[in-house]
């Protein structure tokens, strides 16, 4: 009794709402803490980063003298894949790594001219596991991907544009150097896009514009806003260093010099330092150089080669210090630790030369339009042979970096596993746990062709084989990869290579191997009559 009456009396003096809330809080600062809560197991921010026509060799992880301090530290804090693809063309790459599909199953293997039918984009797959969505920067499309799954589109709706300009003449400077989209008009001007709304022509008032600080800007401002309890997919896609050349004259500056000493001195250089960084097999070898002899070059041949070199590396040191300020913010705001980055490239160091006429002035400026050229393209895709366009290794092979503070264990490994674009999206899901529809506004959606190499970027099973060919068609250029084998063709010439014992494809085995070609030329015919677009030959 005597009990009992205790314990009415100390009743009396608790507060009931006090006492559950003071429990709620603590309930909540303890969950905060543990590793399992809510807050912890909030999905990852997500960044996938594309450049424009970087060849294999262009970075400092894989090789490169450019300084790209920022890029590195992605690589060294995360997973260097080396046997990474795309398929040798910027806009069938963009559509693949956008749908997870080979570009000949939504028709972008001939144009870019058209929507993407069948398929789901990236923004699509996010916007389903509830995260907010950007892209910034280039598409290469007509279709506008504020209506394919992304809040906020702002960017490069075309594809190459002058970087310090892509409109009209403004007072005070001299004529833009544009370049005309197929029997066009040279002047004709590139579709630009802002929140969704397009601008032809787009001429920015500030003369501060340049694409990739402008990209940047943009991506900036929506994470800056973005809800602290939403998670966000950024697609940030520039268009450098795609040309033309241009840079900023402090950039070019920071290389000035740096090339005179020639095509040969820089590929063996970038050579050495791959194999150090174990890039590359310690035995590896070193394709036939395709460039020009330096002695043979007058002086201002010479001159003018080197300048090209200047503003190409000076295009990537910019494309990095913009990549710090993502970096930067994400840390500040304390996300960088709960951040997928993944950054790659769209096809090889490009060989094509565009001449305009009509343009002035110094490479680098707004009013001259100047291509790379061949000789430092085969600098740029070191080891490798060919370029962009073409089915070879030099056309095809990307650099492909993972950066996830939280989720990658081991730092600083190196994945050889073959992965294609087609895997990224697969990739994604996997890290989402997402479905992936069978109908989507009233279309029979193609299941995603790639495999997600989600393991390999936590650090399991980094040098497995993929059980599964990898398959290219783009203009001359097919070839499919089976394991280390790799039937390649360009204008219906078949080589057949053992990149395990051969990754810069020299020793053609096609007349010793002829059990072999047979088996991977029917494999490749069988892909490829899906499309109707090639003939056995």
């Amino acid at each position: 009794m005597v009990q009992v009456m205790l314990s009415l009396k100390i009743l009396r003096f608790v507060n009931y709402r006090n006492c559950i809330l003071t429990i709620a809080l603590i309930l909540l600062l303890i969950f905060t803490k543990c590793d399992n809560s809510p807050i912890a197991l909030q999905p990852p921010n997500v960044i996938l980063i594309l450049v424009d026509d970087m060849g294999f060799s262009d970075i400092g992880a894989y090789g490169s003298e450019i300084e790209t301090p920022n890029i590195d530290r992605l690589a060294f804090d995360g997973v260097r894949f080396t046997n990474a693809y795309n398929t040798s063309k910027c806009f069938p790459s963009r559509a693949c790594i956008l749908t997870g599909l080979y570009s000949q199953q939504i028709g972008y293997h001939h144009t870019f001219r058209l929507k993407m039918q069948n398929a789901i984009t990236l923004g699509e797959l996010f916007k389903s596991a509830g995260y907010t969505t950007f892209w910034s920067g280039k598409h290469h499309s007509i279709e506008n991907p504020i209506t394919r799954g992304f809040d906020h589109y702002s960017g490069l709706l075309d594809g190459a544009s002058n970087h310090f300009n892509p409109g009209v003449k403004r007072t005070g400077e001299g004529q833009p150097a544009q370049k005309g989209w197929m029997k066009r008009s040279p002047t004709t001007y590139r579709n630009w896009v802002i929140e969704g709304e397009v601008f032809n022509p787009y001429t920015p008032k500030s003369k501060d514009f340049y694409t990739t600080d402008v990209f940047t800007n943009y991506a900036l401002n929506w994470i800056n806003k973005i809800d602290e309890k939403k998670s966000f997919f950024l697609y940030l896609a520039y268009t450098a260093p795609h040309d033309p050349l241009m840079a900023w004259p402090e950039d070019i500056e920071k290389y000035k010099d740096r090339y005179s000493i020639g095509y040969k001195k820089i590929r063996q250089d970038r050579f050495k330092k791959q194999k150090e960084l174990g890039i590359i097999p310690k035995d590896a070898s070193l394709s036939d150089p395709a460039y020009k002899d330096w002695g043979s070059l007058s002086n201002g041949e010479r001159a003018e080669e080197s300048r090209a070199m200047e503003v190409y590396a000076a295009m990537i040191d910019r494309l990095d210090q913009n990549i710090g300020k993502i970096i930067s913010m994400l840390e500040d705001k304390g996300k960088l630790d709960n951040t997928l980055i993944v950054f790659t490239s769209d096809n090889g160091g490009s060989s094509e030369v565009v001449n305009l006429s009509g343009g002035t002035g110094e490479i680098g400026a707004l009013t001259n339009w100047k291509s790379l050229g061949k000789s430092w393209a085969n600098v740029s895709n070191t080891p490798y042979r060919e370029y962009k366009n073409w089915s070879h290794e030099g056309g095809i092979k990307t650099p492909l970096i993972a950066f996830w503070p939280k989720g990658i264990k081991h730092k600083n490994t190196i994945a050889s596993t073959p992965i294609h674009f087609i895997d990224v999206l697969p990739t994604f899901q996997d890290i989402l746990k997402a479905e992936y529809p069978k109908i989507l506004n009233g279309q029979n959606i193609i299941p995603a062709d790639g495999k997600s190499f989600l393991s390999a970027i936590k650090g399991e099973n980094q040098n497995d084989e993929r059980a599964t060919p990898i398959f290219w068609q783009w203009r001359n250029g097919k070839a499919i990869r089976d394991r280390d084998w790799k039937l390649v063709s360009n204008k219906n010439k078949w080589e057949l290579y053992n990149l395990k014992e051969d990754p810069i494809e020299e020793n053609d085995l096609l007349e010793k191997e002829t059990e072999k070609t047979e088996y991977l030329k029917k494999e490749y015919f069988n892909w490829a009559k899906q499309f109707d677009f090639d003939k056995k030959d």
